[in-house]
């Protein structure tokens, strides 16, 4: 008895030493803030509290009316299929605390698609796992590649050069040209270096794939995957 009452005092010392840290911190913040303002310590804290609050609920509410008005666009008046709650709550956290419209665009997508048995398909943690980790330059240079069709069975090979607005590509198998853009094949150009490191996070995440090569990395020529025309499929 005398063991388990030590063992419960240090739990409940860890505790309140957690709890004494987090409030230290936001008190140092709250500090930190009152400096730039000419305030006080309650106003620098009050102000940083009080916005993040008006910031998520103005999200929230965003999130709603955006949400109501993609259903009411595709002709659906309510949820149809109930989501999974082990991927109701990330996903719902990360839209609602999403401050970049476009972004939270895609989630709301990815919201209805979810929840409507009009669609084929399935929500995969791995989708908000990835959404989450997308700038808005990273999200547009997605949707700017999969919104070409690709047969899943066919290799191409995508020049970058005029992302994130258009991409040149062809079938490699027979080299047909094939493009949507005003542009004719030609041989590939690098995209600045803002685009390559975009396009090296969405490897990384596998939504592409860089150009095979010999310990170089190759940023002009790209490749689909699978998971990015299928994450495409979700978010739109």
């Amino acid at each position: 008895m005398n063991e388990e009452i030590i063992e419960t005092a240090k739990a409940t010392q860890e505790v309140a030493k957690t709890t004494c840290k987090g409030i230290e911190a936001t008190e140092k913040f709250g500090s930190f803030i009152a400096k730039y303002i000419s305030g006080s310590l309650e106003q620098g804290m009050g102000i940083f509290e009080d916005k993040l609050k008006y910031m998520r609920w103005e999200r929230q509410i965003r999130l709603i009316n955006k949400a109501e008005e993609v259903m009411k666009s595709r002709g659906l008046v309510k949820p149809s299929k109930p989501i999974p709650l082990k991927l109701a709550i990330p996903l719902f956290e990360s839209a609602s605390l999403e401050d970049d419209s476009y972004i939270q665009d895609l989630w709301v997508n990815l919201l209805v698609n979810s929840s409507s048995d009009h669609t084929k398909f399935s929500l995969e943690r791995s989708y908000i796992n990835v959404l989450e980790q997308l700038t808005t330059l990273e999200a547009k240079i997605l949707v700017t590649i999969y919104s070409h069709e690709f047969e899943v069975n066919k290799g191409y090979e995508i020049q970058t050069s005029l992302l994130p607005d258009q991409i040149i590509f062809r079938e490699q198998k027979n080299l047909d040209f094939s493009s949507k853009t005003s542009e004719e094949y030609q041989d590939p150009k690098d995209p600045n270096d803002t685009i390559k490191l975009a396009l090296s996070n969405l490897s990384r995440l596998q939504c592409l794939k860089l150009a095979p090569s010999l310990g170089q990395e190759i940023y002009a020529v790209i490749h689909p995957t699978l998971f990015g025309a299928k994450l495409y499929e979700a978010i739109q």
